[in-house]
């Protein structure tokens, strides 16, 4: 097993959005759980003054019907206004772009935003949709087996590990 400094990681990702966001407060987004657990991190080291919002993508997938929905759904909460806002969206893990492509659905079914970036603490590659990070943690390519696990939220532990049966 693998493990990273997510510590070290978030920091950097802070500095980053915080150089593209000088003189604004833009309203933050997690993507629910992992991406809520990072997002939470990097509010707080951002010091905005917007309430941490959240979004649980599970009625836009558009893998439901072969899924199915998971039998615990919480709500989205979005706190404001999304109208003109700039929006900083976290996730935990961008593999091949569909959580976010759910995720900026529902963010315009409250409104129209100024502008969205999105941050992720892990870059897997692996595209299926034109879809792309601005702020990156770390960028990874996973060997045949290994999965990324993120557990949290305090501590928040980043780790590679090796799937049962391989």
């Amino acid at each position: 097993m693998t493990t990273y400094d997510v510590g070290a990681m978030l920091d950097d990702m802070a500095q980053q959005l915080k150089q593209l966001y000088v003189g604004q407060d833009p309203l933050m987004i997690g993507i629910h759980t992992g991406g809520v657990w990072v997002a939470e991190q990097l509010h707080a080291a951002m010091g905005l003054s917007q309430p941490l919002s959240s979004l649980n993508i599970s009625f836009y997938r558009d893998d439901f019907t072969r899924i199915g929905m998971h039998p615990q759904v919480n709500p989205s909460v979005i706190s404001g206004s999304v109208e003109d806002q700039p929006i900083i969206l976290v996730d935990d893990v961008l593999y091949t772009g569909r959580t976010i492509r759910a995720a900026l659905n529902e963010i315009f079914d409250y409104g129209r935003p100024g502008s969205i970036r999105l941050a992720v603490l892990v870059d897997r590659g692996g595209r299926e949709l034109p879809i792309q990070a601005d702020v990156i943690g770390k960028k990874m390519t996973l060997d045949v087996g290994e999965q990324i696990k993120l557990s949290g939220p305090t501590p928040l532990e980043l780790s590679i590990i090796q799937s049962e049966g391989i």
